[in-house]
C-alpha cells in the first residue's frame, strides 16, 4: 500500500492503463460526487466489504479514495492482506480532490 499526494495519485492513474478507481464510501456520501469511472464498494460493510473485494481482479492496480482518505487507506491495508498488490490510497480523500468529479 501506498499513500500518495492528491498529485502522486493523480498522475499515477492517468499512467496506468491497468487501473481501477475504487471508492469505499457510503451510498449517502456519493451524492457528494464521485471520481468518474469509480467503482464504489462500501467499507462499512464489514463482511461484505471483503466478499467483494473478492470478486476483484487482484492483478489490477487500485487507486482507492474516500472522504478523508482515512477509510481509504484501511480499505488499501485490508486489500494487501488478501493478495492485492498493488493498491494506492489517495490522502487527504474525495474532499480534497481537485481533479474531474462526476455528478
Amino acid at each position: 500500500m501506498a499513500d500518495l499526494s492528491q498529485d502522486e495519485w493523480a498522475a499515477k492513474l492517468r499512467e496506468d492503463n491497468n487501473a481501477v478507481i475504487l471508492d469505499v464510501r457510503t451510498e449517502e456520501e456519493l451524492e457528494e460526487g464521485r471520481i468518474p469511472n469509480a467503482k464504489n464498494i462500501d467499507i462499512y460493510l464489514g463482511q461484505g466489504f471483503i466478499d467483494e473485494l473478492e470478486k476483484l481482479d487482484k492483478t489490477k492496480n487500485y487507486y482507492v479514495y474516500c472522504r478523508s482518505g482515512n477509510r481509504s487507506g484501511q480499505a488499501c491495508a485490508v486489500m494487501n492482506s488478501i493478495g492485492f498488490e498493488n493498491a494506492y490510497n489517495l490522502a487527504g480523500g474525495f474532499m480534497n480532490w481537485e481533479g474531474e468529479v462526476a455528478e
